[in-house]
C-alpha cells in the first residue's frame, strides 16, 4: 500500500473479521452475538463495519441513539438493532425505522406503552434493562410485579429481552463483585420469567465478560471494543487485531536552538538543539490537550516521536532530533503495534476515549 499524503484513518476489514470470528470462537453455538455499532462503530465507519458484519453470523446491532440506528438502516442494514439509551422525542421515529428500545425506568416505559398505542403497534418487541450494581440504567428487582401489570394491559410491545451490564468484567480483582451482578441477574431472569409467563432472551456480558464470564453468556453477548480490537488485558489483546491506524505526515521540520520554545504558551523550552515536525492532527481531531509535553508520542520510520508543546487544534509537533526524517514521511499515530491503547496510556487513559475521539473531518480509507 502507498504511503499516505494527508491524515486518514485506515479501517482493516479483515482485521474485524478476525477479531469477529475469534470472539465466535469464546461463546456456544446457541449463543446469539450482538455486536455495538454507536459512535460511529467506536470512532471508525458504523455503517461500512456493519454492512460488512451483516453477512456473517452477527445476531444483532446495538447503537446508543435513534439517529444512528435510522443512520444504519438508511445504509441497508436489515439485522434488528437495539437502541440502549432512546429518548422519548424520538420513540416515533424509532418504531417507523424497525429500532428496538431498551426501556431502563418508568417513564421510558410508559412513554413507549403510549407512542406504541399510537402507532397502532402489536407485539412491538421492546427490551428491559435491569440494575445489578453499575448503577446507570436499569429497573430495579422489585420493579417486576408493576411492569408485569403494565404489559397485561396493552398488547402493543412485547418482551424480546431482559438485560443488564457488568460493572467490572474486565478486572479480576472485581471478581466477586461480578460473580454477585451475574447471581442477582439470575436471580431477577427468574422472577421475571415465573411473573410474565415466558423467557424473553438473557444477555449480560461485554466484551471482557464474554472472555473472563463464559458461565455468564447466557442468550445473547454484547460486544463493542472487542470487535475493534482491544481485549482489554495483555492476555487477550494477543489474540485480537485493532482494525484502526491513524496515519498522517510530516508537514514541516524546523531546527530549534537551546533556550528557544515551542507551541501555544511556550510549553515547551528546548535545554539543547534539536529538531521538531509538524504533523497535521490536533485537538479538533481528537488528540486531546492532555496529550502533549512529554504525553504521547508518534511514529516514524520505526521510531517514536514524543509530543513537544502544546496540542493545537490542527497540529501536533514531534522530536525527532534522533529520527532519520523528512517533510512529507508518513507518521502513524497508532495502529497494530502501537496500538491506541499504548497512546492512550501515556495519559493515563483508554482505548475507548482516543478511537471514539477521533474527528468525523478524517477520511476513513476501508482496506478491503
Amino acid at each position: 500500500m502507498p504511503k499516505t499524503q494527508e491524515t486518514v484513518l485506515e479501517i482493516d476489514l479483515k482485521a474485524l473479521q478476525h477479531n469477529f470470528e475469534y470472539l465466535k470462537s469464546r461463546i456456544t453455538k446457541n449463543t446469539k452475538l450482538l455486536v455495538v455499532v454507536k459512535a460511529y462503530a467506536y470512532g471508525s465507519d458504523a455503517q461500512e463495519i456493519a454492512n460488512y458484519l451483516q453477512n456473517f453470523e452477527v445476531d444483532y446491532f446495538a447503537v446508543a441513539y435513534t439517529n444512528e440506528g435510522v443512520a444504519l438502516r438508511d445504509a441497508g442494514i436489515t439485522k434488528p438493532i437495539l437502541v440502549l439509551h432512546p429518548q422519548p422525542i424520538n420513540y416515533k421515529t424509532l418504531i417507523e425505522r424497525c429500532l428496538e428500545p431498551s426501556l431502563y425506568n418508568f417513564k421510558s416505559f410508559n412513554s413507549f406503552l403510549e407512542a406504541a398505542t399510537l402507532e397502532n403497534q402489536k407485539n412491538y418487541p421492546i427490551h428491559i434493562k435491569f440494575n445489578t450494581g453499575l448503577n446507570r440504567l436499569g429497573f430495579n428487582e422489585t420493579d417486576i410485579l408493576t411492569i408485569h401489570e403494565k404489559l397485561l394491559q396493552s398488547t402493543s410491545v412485547k418482551v424480546t429481552s431482559i438485560f443488564s451490564h457488568l460493572a467490572a468484567s474486565e478486572d479480576l480483582n472485581e471478581k466477586e463483585f461480578t460473580l454477585n451482578q451475574i447471581q442477582s441477574f439470575h436471580s431477577i431472569s427468574e422472577k421475571f420469567i415465573e411473573t410474565v409467563g415466558y423467557k424473553p432472551m438473557l444477555h449480560l456480558c461485554n466484551t471482557s465478560g464474554i472472555l473472563n464470564f463464559p458461565e455468564a453468556h447466557l442468550d445473547m453477548v454484547r460486544s463493542g471494543i472487542g470487535i475493534y480490537g482491544f481485549g482489554n488485558s495483555e492476555k487477550e489483546n494477543k489474540h485480537f487485531r485493532p482494525i484502526a491506524t491513524l496515519k498522517s505526515v510530516i508537514s514541516q521540520i524546523h531546527t530549534i536552538e537551546k533556550g528557544e520554545t515551542v507551541g501555544y504558551n511556550r510549553a515547551f523550552k528546548s535545554d539543547k538543539f534539536m529538531r521538531t515536525a509538524t504533523i497535521p492532527i490536533g485537538h479538533a481531531d481528537g488528540i486531546g490537550r492532555q496529550y502533549g509535553n512529554g504525553k504521547g508520542f508518534v511514529t516514524i520510520n520505526g521510531k517514536p516521536a514524543y509530543i513537544v508543546g502544546n496540542v493545537c487544534m490542527d497540529m501536533i509537533m514531534v522530536n525527532v532530533t534522533d529520527i532519520d526524517c523528512q517533510e512529507g514521511d508518513e507518521v502513524i499515530v497508532f495502529g497494530k503495534q502501537p496500538n491506541a491503547s499504548h497512546f492512550a496510556q501515556s495519559a493515563n487513559t483508554i482505548s475507548y476515549e482516543i478511537i471514539t475521539a477521533i474527528s468525523q473531518r478524517i477520511k476513513r480509507l476501508i482496506i478491503k
